[in-house]
């Protein structure tokens, strides 16, 4: 019997990949919807069976059977071990310290990983309104890993955030410590082209590509002059037997994919 040829990964496919390698068996992560999502049920499918995954929505230690399609699924109730409300969640949890990785997006990121979901263009008087912070301010303020899943292009990795949403590591020229986050802050960002790392700054530097992307091509998606790290690894590829995962397991129906 033939075998199906399967095509390349898509960058939604890398993306998920990608993220899902920052997790840990067992680590403790607040789940979010879209690609971090998959992101998480990939992990636990594979090398981290013992993820424990906690939704905005107050399913705790979710074991969902198939793919959520939102934060209030049915399949993230059956076999959890909890089901609480959402100021459970952020108060005895999160704010706690007990959340190890967060995971966020946004509309725009600066350097530094600051997220903006609030507001394009002036706060008063806006030229587009956004859905708002939700919980990622206290998900970026609390979480001990962050981890920023977004697409690049100069239109969201801008030079300075038109209203600062979710913290990153510096606010107006205030780090983190001066302003009492108890959070670790950005650690990657996650890209369509490649991966951003943090230095001891808290600025964000190029440290990995894809196969086939240059680091020019990076910067010409990038809204500020950014720094390539010395050496530049290259981000590792989703092999077959994660693309078949993803496309006929986890999301046959291409929800995120």
């Amino acid at each position: 019997m033939a075998t199906e040829t399967l095509t390349g990964p898509t960058a939604s496919e890398r993306m998920a990949h990608r993220a899902a390698q920052e997790l840990r068996d067992g680590d403790v992560t607040f789940v979010g919807i879209g690609l971090p999502n998959l992101a998480c049920n990939l992990a636990r499918a594979t090398h981290a069976p013992r993820l424990f995954m906690i939704y905005e929505s107050g399913a705790v230690g979710a074991i969902p059977e198939r793919l959520p399609v939102s934060i209030g699924d049915p399949s993230l109730v059956t076999d959890s071990l909890a089901v609480v409300g959402q100021a459970d969640i952020f108060q005895c949890m999160l704010q706690r310290g007990l959340i190890e990785v967060g995971f966020l997006g946004g509309a725009q990121v600066d350097r530094w990983g600051n997220i903006n979901t609030t507001v394009i263009g002036d706060y008063a008087n806006p030229r587009i309104r956004l859905p708002g912070s939700g919980g990622a301010c206290e998900i970026a303020v609390h979480a001990r890993r962050l981890l920023i899943v977004m697409r690049m292009s100069k239109r969201t990795f801008v030079e300075t955030c038109d209203f600062v949403t979710s913290p990153g590591h510096r606010v107006n020229g205030r780090s983190r410590q001066e302003l009492g986050m108890p959070g670790g802050g950005p650690t990657r960002i996650i890209t369509d082209l490649g991966v951003l790392d943090f230095d001891t700054t808290g600025e964000a530097v190029l440290a990995e590509v894809y196969p086939g992307v240059t680091p020019e091509q990076v910067q010409q998606a990038c809204g500020w002059s950014l720094r390539i790290a010395p050496t530049l690894r290259a981000a590792p590829e989703p092999d077959a037997s994660v693309l078949r995962l993803l496309r006929e397991k986890l999301d046959p129906k291409r929800l995120y994919l």
